[in-house]
């Protein structure tokens, strides 16, 4: 009775759901599972269903759900104030921690998601700069603004450097100031910005770009050409900023840009993101450092709320100990192992893509170095993988494993044997 009552009102809201939003979700995954809570490394759904959950909120939850010292943190906070749209203390102190931890930033300033705060990067590097052109590359996501929007997942590729815009309402013109390049791909992006480099307000990279690691010495030829014509060099740092290592990508990696934006992790699953730089070019948003006609403006009701930066500090805390990052890549060595073991057994031809904190599969037999090898993957086999996880018990994106420092043992076991048994039923053509 109790089974029959959940699916009807599962059915309800999911109706309610078809009713007043578009597609019948918020607009990232399918309406069709509606999650009720989350507790460590699994969440449950309307249902009761429990999941080993690969999502963690599109990466925030990177120590876990409901962790206990974001909840304490959290509920201290909450009686004192929620926002105030002034400086807080808590907010202060977490910019000096993002400012020990990254390498290239001399200052912070707070907004309150991922596109905010690629957006106002490019903007500064554009102010800096004095010029209006972006380039990124191909398959790289920065966020929702106009600019990032280009080529991030075109449907017919391109000659570089012209940009494709991703979303109807995009102007034409802002195509015309963005400049595509191909993704590990050294020689040609060096040729780009030797021909453009008058034009050239900023670049911006994901330094591990979706699932993609750089080859050897490519952010570095990065590093160095725009150097070179002192062209601001971006890491979107928001999905890897305290994942690959405290230090973020730029640590991991071993490189320094510019300017990087940070999210998801840094605000321990509350709304906050950051942009971060030298303090050349984060003096662009202090009127009184450049003067009216280089100044920046940039206006967040909720940017840097107390109750986000509390429960980035505690997320901090966490990562800081020693054996968190260990912990984080064994689990995933250990998950990428399993799952290509588990494939190769049945038989599918795939590759394994990423790092251990941040990987999937794609199946195909090509290589997969930036964004038309994973174009050419069988996009509709991983789909049905997908699907089959989830009738297992393991929840992920349509393209990650996010691999987090609470996931344990019997998370880890039960998603190896999920593996198995969906490689065995997954069609091998």
């Amino acid at each position: 009775m109790a089974a029959v009552q959940a699916d009807s009102a599962d059915r309800t809201l999911v109706e309610r759901a078809t009713r007043v939003l578009p597609a019948g979700s918020f607009g990232n995954l399918s309406g069709s599972i509606i999650i009720r809570e989350g507790q460590a490394g699994r969440v449950r759904d309307v249902h009761g269903r429990e999941y080993v959950d690969y999502l963690l909120g599109s990466g925030p939850m990177f120590i876990g759900h409901c962790h206990p010292e974001v909840m304490a943190a959290v509920q201290q906070q909450i009686p004192r104030g929620t926002t105030f749209f002034a400086n807080n203390e808590h907010g202060i102190r977490l910019a000096e921690r993002i400012c020990d931890a990254m390498a290239c930033a001399d200052m912070v300033r707070f907004v309150s998601a991922g596109s905010e705060a690629t957006l106002y990067a490019m903007r500064a590097a554009r102010a800096h700069r004095k010029r209006d052109k972006i380039l990124k590359f191909e398959g790289g996501f920065h966020g929702m603004s106009d600019y990032s929007l280009q080529s991030l997942a075109p449907r017919r590729l391109s000659n570089f450097p012209n940009a494709v815009a991703d979303s109807a309402g995009i102007p034409a013109r802002i195509s015309d100031e963005v400049l595509i390049a191909p993704f590990n791909d050294a020689e040609t992006v060096r040729s780009l910005i030797e021909e453009h480099h008058d034009e050239l307000g900023g670049v911006i990279v994901e330094a591990f770009q979706r699932l993609i690691p750089p080859k050897p010495g490519f952010l570095e030829a990065l590093r160095e050409i725009t150097s070179r014509y002192e062209i601001p060099l971006i890491f979107d740092e928001i999905v890897t900023g305290f994942r690959f290592a405290y230090g973020g990508a730029q640590e991991y990696y071993g490189v320094t840009p510019d300017m990087c934006t940070l999210g998801k992790i840094v605000g321990g699953g509350f709304p906050l993101a950051a942009v971060c730089g030298s303090a050349e070019l984060m003096a662009h948003f202090d009127r009184s450092a450049v003067g009216e006609d280089d100044f920046l403006p940039q206006i967040g009701t909720l940017s840097g709320n107390p109750v986000a930066a509390v429960a980035g500090l505690a997320t901090l805390d966490v990562l800081e100990r020693p054996g968190s990052y260990e912990k984080v890549f064994d689990t995933g060595r250990r998950l990428m192992q399993g799952l290509s073991q588990a494939m190769n057994a049945a038989g599918h031809t795939h590759r394994i893509v990423g790092e251990p904190p941040l990987f999937d599969i794609q199946f195909t037999d090509g290589p997969v170095e930036n964004y038309r090898g994973m174009f050419a993957a069988d996009a509709g086999k991983l789909q049905k993988f997908n699907a089959l996880l989830l009738e297992r018990g393991v929840l992920k994106g349509d393209s990650k494993f996010y691999v987090g420092l609470a996931h344990d043992e019997a998370d880890i076991e039960l998603t190896l044997d999920a593996f198995a048994s969906a490689a065995r039923v997954l069609p091998v053509t």
